[in-house]
């Protein structure tokens, strides 16, 4: 499976390699990619390449992620299938900020997401976001994650504070 392409309109999800870490370096550097998607510490060349490798292991079983990129190979974002056990997981992702507004997260979390009903015989896939985001409310709306409520104050962002989270979930009958 380490060597999963999918295709998506205008997008190529494909396994992290190592020479991506200097362009996630950059990503997570990003005030907004930082904020939702914190990484616990100062992001140098070192713990880039450390992030790159760790999602390119996919031994566990556990989770599947991709690097999204663009028809020029350049990275446009993230998308990953994480706390996969049984026949559930969770969706995350991000997008470069000359990437965002595109729908690049959308087609992106919708093609990893039938991919994962398809081929892991997933049946249910939660999607989580801080109520303060509201571009990622839309982008789980918008690849077909109806939303199911609110869970109150649930997980310590970047800021360090814990905050609200809109619960959006997928199941493979939700075609």
């Amino acid at each position: 499976m380490e060597h999963l392409e999918l295709a998506a309109p205008g997008l190529l999800l494909r396994p992290w390699r190592d020479a991506d870490a200097r362009a996630v370096q950059d990503a997570l550097r990003d005030p907004d990619i930082a904020q939702w998607n914190p990484q616990g510490g100062p992001v140098d060349a070192a713990s880039a390449l450390r992030w790159v490798r760790r999602r390119a292991d996919w031994s566990a079983g556990d989770h599947v992620s991709l690097a999204v990129t663009g028809p020029d190979g350049a990275l446009l974002g993230s998308v990953s299938l994480h706390q996969i056990h049984g026949e559930n997981a969770a969706m995350g992702y991000w997008v470069v900020p000359g990437a965002r507004g595109r729908g690049v997260a959308t087609r992106a979390v919708d093609r990893l997401s039938r991919w994962a009903f398809d081929e892991l015989g997933l049946h249910r896939i939660e999607l989580c976001h801080a109520t303060a985001n509201p571009a990622s409310c839309r982008v789980a709306e918008r690849a077909g994650y109806r939303a199911e409520g609110t869970l109150r104050e649930s997980f310590r962002y970047g800021d360090g504070r814990r905050h609200d989270e809109h619960l959006h979930a997928r199941l493979a009958t939700d075609r």
